[in-house]
């Protein structure tokens, strides 16, 4: 995937580090996200499957549901 074009944001908790994760927006509103220290790599994500999964995780472990 070409990601020319798109501005790529890291998280301030990142600080100085170059191992960081890279967020970017496409048009549609995807999310894509990628590995500083691997930028080839990207991980294109529609905003709502980001947003569930991010919901799961912040519940706690499945067994304390």
């Amino acid at each position: 995937m070409s990601t020319a074009g798109h501005r790529w944001q890291k998280s301030s908790f990142s600080a100085q580090a170059s191992n960081c994760i890279n967020v970017g927006v496409t048009d549609d509103g995807s999310l894509l996200l990628r590995e500083s220290t691997a930028p080839d790599a990207v991980l294109n994500v529609p905003a709502a499957a980001l947003r569930g999964l991010l919901s799961v995780l912040r519940s706690g472990p499945a067994g304390d549901q």
